[in-house]
Formats: structure tokens, sequence, C-alpha cells
């Protein structure tokens, strides 16, 4: 559209203005991202108090005025709206302010500011298996987490106005319709493999590998895979998370531990997928700051990193590509096993503690106990101080296990220190929507995972671009995936890849 326009002007200065916040929150993520990687101790309060004073500072440039009359003034030129992206992006931003301008600007202070002292409270207590050190802070979370809740919701459930926060249009109930089937035919798979299969040999996986050569070997991965280091890097901290800051700068960050070298390559790989959508949206100077920068959904954020961690790294293929590079890395340590040997030992099903190390057929399992959890304390179902029971007695029904301690247990995920309720269930809608396209990745590119055996990983990039990457925030989640598979999102394609992998890893056909 020319500049000259009247339309192009007023749309300019709703762009710079939506710049303008969106710089404000890339230095909130910095501060926060130095927090979970390099911040002395002794500098949480004091970066407790930047966090509020910035979350008050792009809140209330959200939700200026100004904003809206610009918004107003867009969705009336018939010129913009007959534009699909621009009306798009548009509509996005108008659900934004709407959102925003219902939260009260010292609510979203005190929620950054005391959740950037809950999160190191979180750390002490977890490292200490204590807590009660920890009750008070997630305490103070969940009422002010309600209090958002209550500013949001239209009438509906509490929860579904956090839910709709990270998966729009989404609530509580359809989430539910979805998971208590999943979670029916899960439990029926995993007992059948456990009574009917052999357990594959998980010795490759007990291989002692010292973190710095499983840093190495990580960055071979990041690096082949198409993940940009030139604008973003991969640092270490206690629980792995991505952050993309600003165009040009991706975080990712992993952990290590010298047993299971794969938990570190697996969390590297998952933060990858996260990193490549991150560095793949168009933060252009025409888009950055407004709804086509963005992401869809957390769910379709899931969908990438679980599809390059499970589908790509635990595939055969993989394995072929892979093995002679991680022996180059760790001095031939893995010399003595085939990529059949890794791909048998990295497709088990094995109930455990801790959800980030969970395996493929289990892990929804761990998904579903926190969303009961996170749903009922916001309902009020649950009071803060019965979660460590609460929990461990679900451990037990749903995976069989019993939970020794709360540092691997309740106390495990950072998530609701600060805040982020409504956020666990996109975990498991990404893994059904990766599943999902990943049946028709593979349809549009037949010879796919013969390139993984030579290192060829770009055919499969360059198809979620076109496709995911490219649109932002253009459509909604279940639109795109109707868009792209040509069907509903449904639970079959997540079922089929659980199969094709874990049946022959324990000998079933």
């Amino acid at each position: 559209m020319p500049s000259t326009t009247a339309a192009s002007t007023v749309y300019d200065q709703l762009r710079t203005l939506k710049r303008e916040a969106a710089t404000i929150g890339s230095i909130e993520g910095l501060i926060s991202w130095d927090q979970e990687t390099y911040m002395p101790a002794g500098a949480a309060q004091a970066r407790s108090e930047q966090m509020g004073l910035l979350a008050r500072l792009g809140h209330e440039r959200n939700t200026d005025p100004r904003l809206g009359e610009l918004i107003g003034a867009c969705e009336s030129d018939s010129e913009l709206m007959g534009d699909d992206r621009l009306a798009a992006n548009i509509r996005e931003m108008r659900r934004d302010y709407d959102l925003k301008t219902k939260l009260p600007s010292e609510l979203v202070e005190e929620l950054a500011r005391v959740g950037s002292q809950a999160q190191e409270a979180w750390k002490g207590a977890r490292k200490a298996d204590d807590f009660k050190a920890f009750q008070p802070w997630l305490e103070r979370m969940v009422t002010l987490t309600r209090r958002k809740a209550q500013c949001l919701s239209d009438g509906v459930e509490l929860y579904d106005a956090l839910l709709d926060e990270y998966e729009p249009g989404a609530t509580a109930q359809q989430i539910e319709g979805v998971f208590t089937p999943l979670r029916e035919r899960l439990s029926a798979f995993i007992q059948d493999i456990r009574q009917n299969g052999t357990p594959p040999d998980t010795a490759p996986l007990d291989t002692q590998i010292p973190a710095t050569q499983q840093h190495a070997f990580g960055l071979r991965v990041l690096e082949a895979l198409g993940f940009d280091l030139e604008t973003g890097r991969l640092d270490v901290t206690t629980h792995p998370f991505c952050s993309g800051l600003a165009p040009g700068d991706t975080r990712l960050t992993t952990r290590y531990r010298d047993e299971r070298f794969t938990d570190a390559l697996y969390g590297t790989m998952h933060e990858c997928g996260h990193g490549l959508y991150e560095q793949g949206l168009p933060k252009t100077p025409e888009f950055f700051g407004t709804p086509l920068s963005d992401s869809i959904s957390l769910g379709i954020h899931e969908s990438q990193s679980r599809m390059w961690e499970n589908l790509v790294g635990r595939s055969r293929s993989f394995w072929v590509w892979a093995l002679p590079i991680a022996n180059a890395c760790f001095d031939n340590a893995l010399g003595a096993y085939t990529p059949d040997d890794m791909t048998r030992a990295v497709n088990t099903s094995t109930p455990s503690l801790i959800r980030v190390e969970a395996d493929e057929g289990t892990y929804n399992l761990h998904v579903m106990l926190r969303f009961e959890l996170e749903r009922a304390l916001i309902s009020g179902d649950l009071g803060v101080e019965d979660v460590p029971g609460a929990w461990n007695e679900r451990m037990k029904l749903m995976l069989g296990l019993d939970v020794p301690s709360n540092a691997k247990g309740c106390l495990q995920d950072v998530h609701w220190s600060f805040g982020l309720m409504g956020y666990f269930p996109t975990y498991t809608l990404g893994n059904l929507y990766a599943s999902q396209f990943w049946e028709a990745i593979k349809r549009d590119i037949p010879d796919l995972e013969a390139g993984f055996e030579q290192g060829e990983f770009a055919p499969l990039l360059d198809w979620l671009r076109t496709n995911i990457h490219a649109h932002g925030r253009r459509y909604r989640a279940a639109d795109l995936c109707e868009k792209v598979t040509g069907r509903p999102l449904s639970a079959d394609p997540l079922m089929r890849h659980l199969e094709s992998r874990i049946r022959p890893a324990y000998g079933l056909h």
C-alpha cells in the first residue's frame, strides 16, 4: 500500500506503538533470561523490582488509549481490511488490546515482581527438597493468578481465561474432552507393551559422557538442524527453555549430567525446535511487534519442539547420521553400538518421575496430572498446602510410581513459580499437532527420512518455514491444522506414531 494514503499513515502509527511495546517486552525477556543463566543470587531483589517496572511500562504501552483509537481507525478502513494479512494483524491487535485493558497495571506489575521472587524461592526449595519454603510463594502466585483470571473471565470457568492466553479459543472442558480418551488409549498401550513386549537394552544411555563433550555434540546437532548460531546461542540453566527476544536474538538453554547423555541431547533438540520457530517468524522491520511476527499458540510452538526432539531425534534415520558424529565428540564412547541399538534404546516406554525426561509413551500422562492440579488450584478445589499429597496420589494412579521427594515431585517444574497456569495442556496439544503435521510432511516429502541419514534436514525446515512459521498469528491453531493437514486435530496420528516407534523397540508388530 502506498505510504501516502491516510490508511497507511494510521497503520504506520499503530505499528510504531506496537514495536515500542515489543521492545520493552524484549528487554523484559532479556533480564528474565539472565536471571535463569548468569545472574548472581544476590541480585534477586533488585531483579524483581526491574521485572515489575518493565512489566508495568510494557502494560501501559499495550493499553494506551491511543493504541485503541488507531486499531479502531484501521478496523473501519475497508482498504486495510481488504488485505488478508493486514486484516489478521489488526484482528489480533484488537484481541490483545481488549484483553490487556482488562488487567490493572498494578496487578501486572505485582505478578512480575512476585513471580521473579518466587522463581528464586523455587530454585532454593527444589535444591533443598523443601516444599514448605516454597509454599507461601506459591500461595501468593496462585492468589495473583486467580485475580488475573477473574479480570479476564467473561463468566466462564476461571481456568479458561488463563488457558486462552496460551492457546486462544481453547477451554478446559475441550481439553478434558481430548485428554480423557487419550489417557485411556495411552494407558492401554503402555500396559500392552509391558505385558507382551521385551524391553529393549538401554545400556547405550548409561554411557558416561562429560558435559563438555555433550555440549560440543549438541552444538553440532543444532547447526545441522538449521539453528543459526549467529543469531542465537546455547547456555546452561536449571530448567531448559527458549527465548525469542528480538530480531536476530534467540536464546536456547539446556542442562547436563554425565549419565544419560540423551536427556541433554533431546532437551537441546527440543529447545532447538522452539528456536527454529522463533528464527522463522517474520520479525522483519515491517512486522516486528505485531501479531504477524508472533507464534500462533503455545500448542503450535510445542509442536515444533516435540517434532524435532521426538519425530526426528528418536528415528533410526537420525541415528544413522548422528552416531558417527557423537562418537567423534565422545572419544568413541558409543563405538560398540549401532544405529539400531540407539533407536531401540531411545524408544522405550517406562514410567518415570521427571516430566522433561519422560519418554514419548508416558510424557502426556505427566501433562494431564499437572492440568488437573492447576485447574483445581485456580477453582479453589485444591489448597496449596495439599499439592504434594495430591501430586503423589496422581503419580501413583497415572504412572504407578511412588514419589520419593518433592524435588522429584511437585517442585520439579518452574512454571507455577511465575504464574504460568494454563500453560501445561499445550504440551500435549503440541504432541498431537506434531504427529498430525508429520503425516502431512511425509506425504509431501516421501524421501524425508532417507535425507536425515545424510544429515539433510533442510527440506523439513523449509516445509515448516512455509507452512507454519511464515504465518505468524494469521490463523488460529485449529484452523492452521486443518489448512495444513486437511482435517481437524485428532489423537489418531499420535497413537500411530507411538505404535510405529515403541512397539518395534519391544519386539512387537
